[in-house]
């Protein structure tokens, strides 16, 4: 899983950030991106490795596992995190959310970075190779090479699509504490029977997605 971030280094490339969203698809809550600068030799001392037959997809892993790789992604690697929350998911459309997360996850994380490896200046053009997720590209102002299903074959994406998804669920835990008849801890706001049958019988709350359906259809209007 590592042939991508091997051959953008062999392409000049220095720092590798692989990045990753959570929550394109839930009917509540916001869209969670994650970025992660790993590099190649320190992944060798990642106790993560262990989870490497399972990390190809942060959906595989148990919870409970997705966050002890969290928490090793976080003591050891550099990360940042980008939020768009509902109210922005409705007044731009997903996919401006999403990408609009995944810009701000990045702008964090080489600021991180850069504030670390004490660097003042990064020749963008040359030292950034951003291994996206996707179908994504040239929404950055870096080299970026977008991968279908990155994170089932790139180290760096699987990681971060780790990060994204446990921050995103622990928003959702926070959320179904205060919204407790939707079940968010369960679901994580994504369209299941019981989610459904509760929007027909409470209908949405306030941090539901307003512009999908079915949430602008017929489902709310009981």
């Amino acid at each position: 899983m590592l042939s991508w971030e091997k051959k953008a280094f062999l392409e000049g490339a220095s720092i590798i950030v692989g990045l990753d969203e959570a929550g394109r698809g839930p009917l509540a809550g916001p869209v969670v991106a994650g970025a992660v600068i790993l590099g190649l030799s320190p992944l060798k001392r990642f106790r993560i490795q262990r989870y490497k037959e399972r990390i190809d997809d942060s959906k595989k892993l148990q919870p409970l596992e997705r966050e002890r790789a969290f928490k090793e992604i976080s003591a050891r690697a550099v990360f940042g995190i980008g939020i768009k929350d509902h109210k922005y998911i409705d007044r731009v459309n997903i996919h401006m959310a999403t990408l609009a997360a995944m810009k701000q996850a990045v702008k964090k994380l080489i600021s991180k970075f850069c504030r670390l490896a004490n660097k003042k200046e990064i020749d963008i053009q040359k030292d950034i190779c951003v291994l996206v997720d996707g179908v994504f590209g040239g929404f950055l102002p870096y080299k970026t090479t977008p991968i279908i299903k990155g994170d089932s074959k790139s180290f760096s994406i699987a990681a971060a699509s780790i990060m994204a998804k446990v921050t995103r669920d622990a928003i959702m835990n926070q959320y179904d504490k205060k919204y407790p008849l939707y079940g968010f801890s369960k679901h994580k706001g994504y369209g299941t029977k019981f989610h459904l049958e509760a929007i027909k019988r409470y209908g949405p709350c306030l941090i539901h997605r307003k512009s999908f359906a079915p949430l602008k259809n017929d489902i709310c209007e009981n």
